[in-house]
């Protein structure tokens, strides 16, 4: 099987700069991968290349074994799952929960006119309750919490056994208890052996689920360091991609980080 990403020497030119710059970069369909960087780094820039929203200025990226430029996108598209602030923003603030993961199954962020089979409700009704949602599936999205909404987010990615998963900041502007909720619930979904390729950025190492295999730490749009999380994941590495020395403490899977 091809692996689920392959981007070889990709780069991305706007207004006469490299947004990413060179980048060589794997992910097989059995890992679960942390994309970390400041700003600019060109983090959620990679997401849109994976997603196929987006064309590489030069280099070639390949999506699920098919090539940018040479492949219908439409057709790739399906077979991804994304969740990100600007997905949320597109579904109706009068949806119900249900609804909003239940129109996956079309590709749509509004319920209208479409005729679902019960197959497809008594799906959406276990992946809500996979992510501790059930009890939220008549409520209408735009009054759920920050946090809620991110899970509803994340369920309507998975609605469609998607074969890559992208996760653009999922525990952004998330209080402690909602957070740790949520890492909980990727954690236990990352270590399923039935799930898809996972590729998540954020901008704190404290918002690494555990069980994430691998992470590529960015800067400026070049890679810093890239590979097996135990080994990659250093302090020294951080204080390049960050610019400032920085000190990590790991426990038990989990990571922090501070200025040194």
């Amino acid at each position: 099987m091809p692996n689920a990403l392959e981007f070889t020497d990709v780069v991305v030119r706007r207004d006469g700069r490299d947004i990413v710059d060179h980048v060589t970069w794997n992910v097989s369909d059995d890992q679960r991968w942390v994309i970390l960087g400041p700003n600019g780094a060109g983090k959620t820039t990679l997401l849109q290349l994976a997603d196929t929203l987006m064309h590489p200025t030069s280099g070639t990226v390949q999506v699920l074994g098919e090539t940018l430029g040479r492949s219908d996108v439409f057709e790739i598209r399906p077979r991804i799952g994304f969740a990100s602030s600007a997905m949320a923003r597109r579904i109706p603030r009068d949806e119900t929960v249900l609804n909003t993961v239940l129109t996956a199954a079309y590709s749509v962020t509004g319920r209208w006119n479409e005729s679902y089979e019960g197959i497809d409700e008594r799906r959406a009704q276990r992946v809500l309750a996979e992510w501790h949602l059930e009890h939220l599936a008549d409520r209408l999205f735009g009054t759920l919490s920050d946090g809620e909404q991110k899970r509803v987010q994340i369920a309507r990615a998975v609605m469609t056994d998607p074969e890559l998963l992208l996760l653009d900041e999922p525990t952004a502007s998330l209080d402690l208890g909602a957070r740790e909720e949520l890492l909980h619930l990727l954690s236990g979904y990352a270590a399923s052996p039935t799930t898809p390729a996972m590729v998540m950025v954020t901008h704190h190492v404290e918002e690494i689920p555990v069980g994430f295999t691998h992470v590529l730490l960015l800067r400026e749009g070049r890679t810093v360091a890239a590979g097996p999380i135990a080994e990659t994941l250093t302090a020294a590495a951080l204080s390049e991609a960050f610019g400032m020395p920085i000190q990590l403490t790991a426990d038990g899977g989990r990571y922090a980080a501070r200025a040194e």
